[in-house]
Order: C-alpha cells, then structure tokens, then sequence
C-alpha cells in the first residue's frame, strides 16, 4: 500500500504504484509514472512524462523533467534482474530525458548521486557510479558504469568518462572530450583522447581558493608532471614540502589512491 503525504499533488492523469512512498509537498505533474518501490522526500516535483522506477530514492526539493527516465535497470549484460537501488541526493535538477540506472548486484548494487547537482539533457548517469555534490553534467555527458565523480565536477556538453575512471573535485572536462583515465583534483581535460591541460584556475577563483595557494598548485603540479621521475614518484617526493596546502594534498592523495584506471597526464594517449 502507498504512503502519500496530505499535502502531496499528484495529477489525476499520472500513475502512482502501490507500495510508493510520497513526501510532503511532492508534485507529480500529468503522464509521469512512480514505481511501487520509489520513495519521493519532500517537496520533489515531477514535472509532465517524467519516470521514477526501481528501488530508487529521491531527495528533498529534487526536480525531474519531462522523458527522465530514473532508477531503470541497469545496462549490464551481467544484471540478472536483482533488486539493486539508486539512490539521489537533495536538491538535485535532472533535465529532460536524463536517465540514471541502479546498480549492479557484483559491486554492492548502488548508484549513488549526492545534493544540488545539474543534470542537463540527455545526460546519462550509469550502474554503480559515484556522484559527488554541487557537480555539473552538460547535455549529452555520458558516464559508463562504476564512474566516481567527486564534488563541484564540471562535465562539458557531449563528454564521455571510461568506466572505473575517477574524475577529481573542481575539475573541468571540455566538451566532446573523451575521458580514458582518471583525471586529477582541480585539473582540466580536453580532447580526444583527453590530455589534461592544466589546472581549473577559473573554478578554484570562483570556489574562493587564494591566489597564492592556486600560486602553489600550479608549483606542485609542474613538479608532478614535469619531474624526472615518474608521476608517483614526484607526487611523493613533494608531500612534505605541500603538507600545509590543502589542495595540493588533495592532488597527491588522489594520485597515491589504488585505481582500476591510470592517471590522465599531458601527454597520455598522445598520438605521435
């Protein structure tokens, strides 16, 4: 049986399944269809042609466009019909024929996407996948399956990300690029096969990081990558000189973390 809250509105022409869950001041607009197993928080909208399935939760204040289809089965010819969950965070906008799967029962059977997130048009969010906070995905970004994304992320329209590759906070991924290989906390991709190309001075200035601490990224990451040695090799010799600069720090974890992808550099998969 469902749980509908009083002050919940949904459209005489939508259909909601026994057994779903609806928060107070949920809107459900004409066309849409709720799963038996959704839970809608508080104050989420659907607006018309809008789909919620699968054991999916929605956060509080999260709005869901026309043709989104959220919660479907994941795309693995390994998915044998198990109940697996997606689960999105507060505040989130997911645009117009967004699609987001759930999990996989081999890798714990959760998607999981954080709060106040951007999903634009057609934007495709994978099985088992990891979505940070305040992240941006632009039209057409495509992200394949066990993907991390952490926070304020920003994925340029038409951008494609491996799967199993970590994408770092405050990077910039250029439109159409492709990403093969994980890319580094405030750094910035672009192309075909993706190079990264520096560091995202512009989101670190808008995130209200210090012009002498982006001084002193822009140090570590030239003695990262243009070292002697290899790219871990040069991480770990500079961690204590960076010990006090926090998003060198975070550089040089990411870089020393155990991954299924190798890092994005200057110069991988340059053609000769």
């Amino acid at each position: 049986m469902s749980t509908i809250a009083e002050s919940a509105r949904i459209h005489p022409m939508a259909v909601v399944e026994d057994g779903a869950t609806i928060g107070e001041g949920v809107k459900i607009g004409p066309f849409c269809h709720v799963g038996s197993h959704v839970i809608l928080h508080a104050n989420v909208e659907l607006l018309s042609h809008a789909v919620v399935t699968g054991r999916t939760v929605i956060g509080k204040g999260t709005r869901i466009f026309p043709m989104a289809v959220v919660g479907g089965d994941p795309q693995s010819v390994h998915h044998g019909g198990e109940e697996t969950t997606l689960t999105v965070g507060a505040n989130c906008t997911i645009r117009e024929g967004v699609t987001m799967n759930t999990g996989t029962a081999d890798f714990g059977g959760q998607t999981i996407v954080g709060d106040n997130n951007l999903f634009l048009a057609n934007s495709h969010v994978a099985h088992d996948c990891r979505v940070g906070n305040h992240v941006i995905m632009s039209n057409n970004v495509m992200l394949a399956g066990h993907v991390v994304i952490e926070d304020r992320v920003i994925l340029g329209g038409g951008s494609a990300v491996h799967q199993f590759t970590r994408v770092g906070r405050h990077a910039f991924v250029g439109g159409l690029s492709a990403v093969s290989y994980d890319v580094i906390p405030y750094g910035m991709l672009n192309g075909n096969p993706g190079l990264l190309s520096g560091l995202n001075v512009v989101g670190m200035t808008r995130a209200g990081v210090d012009r002498a601490v982006i001084h002193r990224v822009r140090r570590a990451y030239k003695s990262i990558f243009e070292g002697t040695g290899s790219v871990r090799e040069n991480a770990a010799a500079i961690r204590e000189e960076y010990a006090d600069c926090e998003p060198v720090v975070h550089i040089l974890d990411f870089i020393a973390a155990d991954s299924d992808r190798a890092l994005s550099s200057p110069t991988r998969g340059q053609k000769g």
